[in-house]
């Protein structure tokens, strides 16, 4: 709103210089003026967006960063496994919500461009809805999540798990999944498919999920997808599966990932 302001001004500024202060007549007045007020809105919205990009880029550091320290932990429990698998899983959570805060921290300093960037707020609320996601924070989660962009599938797919977990009209639920899939390319609606397929099963619309699937199989190629389409057109419902997505899959929280830890079996001579 301010840059908005601003190029206004500038633009008034340059209408009046060119008129009264160069005695340009109307219509390079105007000209001038306009020139003023695009230069200046480019200007400034260049300044601020490359401020804004570069916290965002800060934020995906501290993941990036803390994601690597979580995967060396890991790499030492094969070596040396901790006492139990509650116990490591307790520990990788622990982990993750210092990297979470450490992340919150960053996603803080986009404030002071609320009154800047036009949906600013909207912005915040996406990348913090996304943060607390990720460490359970449902009590942040739902207070946000009317203020989300729904900026590509994933963002879509937390919102509808959400609303999956609450018992959320199912109707709301199909057309957010419509709308999702519809803004995505080839191979990008996988996980919004799998997600509302498993839906579909859970509800016990066995058909609804072979329906959903078969439409999605038009737009991919994904091995995921097609493994479950043909365990449905097989009446093989028990072994429908979206683990073959990994980590993408278990993110949204809706199903735990089997974790199994190796211990070392003592050599005796």
């Amino acid at each position: 709103m301010i840059i908005l302001i601003a190029a206004f001004a500038a633009g008034c500024g340059g209408f009046a210089a060119a008129r009264w202060g160069f005695g340009a007549g109307i219509g390079w007045s105007v000209f001038w003026g306009v020139l003023s007020l695009v230069v200046a809105q480019f200007s400034l919205g260049f300044l601020v967006q490359r401020r804004v990009k570069a916290v965002m880029n800060a934020v995906q550091s501290i993941l990036l960063a803390g994601q690597k320290r979580l995967q060396q932990k890991m790499q030492r429990w094969q070596m040396r496994p901790p006492g139990s698998v509650q116990a490591a899983q307790k520990e990788i959570f622990a982990d993750t919500k210092v990297i979470v805060q450490e992340a919150l921290a960053k996603v803080d300093e986009l404030n002071r461009f609320r009154w800047l960037v036009p949906m600013m707020d909207r912005q915040i609320a996406t990348a913090k809805v996304q943060l607390a996601w990720m460490v359970k924070d449902f009590k942040t989660v739902d207070a946000l999540m009317p203020k989300v962009l729904l900026v590509d599938p994933m963002m879509t797919a937390i919102k509808i798990a959400r609303l999956h977990m609450t018992g959320g009209d199912f109707k709301e639920i199909e057309n957010l999944y419509r709308k999702g899939v519809g803004r995505v390319r080839y191979n990008g609606n996988v996980l919004l498919a799998a997600e509302m397929s498993w839906i579909q099963i859970k509800r016990g619309d066995a058909d609804g999920a072979f329906k959903t699937l078969t439409e999605a199989l038009k737009k991919s190629d994904d091995t995921t997808l097609k493994r479950n389409h043909e365990c449905l057109m097989n009446n093989r419902v028990g072994h429908f599966s979206n683990s073959g997505l990994g980590d993408q899959w278990y993110s949204l929280l809706l199903e735990e990932p089997k974790v199994h830890v190796q211990r070392q079996r003592s050599v005796y001579r």
